[in-house]
């Protein structure tokens, strides 16, 4: 059977690769639409004044464009800043302007939530308070702990002053007892309570020395006369 010259081979193929081209085409010319959460970045903030709560990370917005355009939206070039610079204790408001957020050429915003972000700020205070060693467990058998040196004994705190100044102390990371026989010194981490709005001006190490020593046992004479005279025996021989 003879195949027409119509469809002779190297037609079907011109044809085929026709077709690829105006869908590729057709893909980069129809808008579809994406989602996109951007990280809110606080610039500026006043040196006297912490961030003490805010109401967003992230600003959730829907892009539509072409295909190709949103093929070249990278999520990790976008961040919406706010300028903080003018922010007092308290409360304040920033409404969200995503049209200074620079997209590729073909794509467009067509919504985003929230649009309102809320910052509370607190004065910053500072405070100086005492390293306490945090100690569980016990020392081997026929050991005991003599003394707990902590250095630096304190450490100056910096933080939301509402956090900082209600602490007299702050603990170090637990350390276990358990088994030791001999003294012992290592770094320790401080465990800071208010989370992000406290911290330690100074990230200098902890060191914690623990001097540990073995029980002392009494005198065999001094053994043998309290075992005489828990016994009653010591008593009789009094007597007589």
């Amino acid at each position: 059977m003879k195949i027409p010259a119509s469809l002779r081979p190297g037609v079907l193929v011109l044809a085929f690769l026709i077709a690829i081209f105006l869908w590729g085409i057709a893909s980069g010319t129809t808008d579809a639409e994406r989602g996109l959460d951007i990280p809110v970045e606080l610039h500026k903030l006043n040196e006297s004044l912490v961030v003490i709560d805010q109401s967003v990370d992230e600003i959730n917005v829907r892009v539509m464009g072409s295909r190709a355009a949103l093929r070249n939206v990278k999520l990790d070039s976008f961040k919406y800043e706010i300028d903080v610079s003018g922010g007092k204790p308290g409360v304040a408001v920033y409404d969200v302007d995503v049209s200074r957020i620079d997209l590729p050429r073909g794509a467009r915003f067509v919504s985003h939530s929230p649009s309102r972000v809320q910052v509370r700020f607190e004065k910053r205070g500072r405070k100086a308070v005492q390293i306490r060693a945090e100690l569980e467990g016990e020392p081997a058998a026929g050991h005991h702990v003599v003394s707990v040196l902590v250095k630096p004994s304190k450490v100056w705190l910096a933080g939301a002053r509402s956090q900082v100044m209600r602490l007299d102390e702050v603990a170090t990371e637990t350390i276990n007892l358990a088994g030791l026989d001999a003294d012992t010194e290592m770094d320790v981490r401080v465990n800071l309570r208010g989370g992000s709005t406290v911290w330690m001006e100074k990230q200098e190490p902890v060191k914690v020395q623990i001097r540990i020593e073995p029980d002392v046992l009494p005198e065999p004479e001094e053994a043998e006369s309290t075992a005489l005279l828990g016994s009653g025996l010591g008593v009789r021989e009094v007597r007589r």
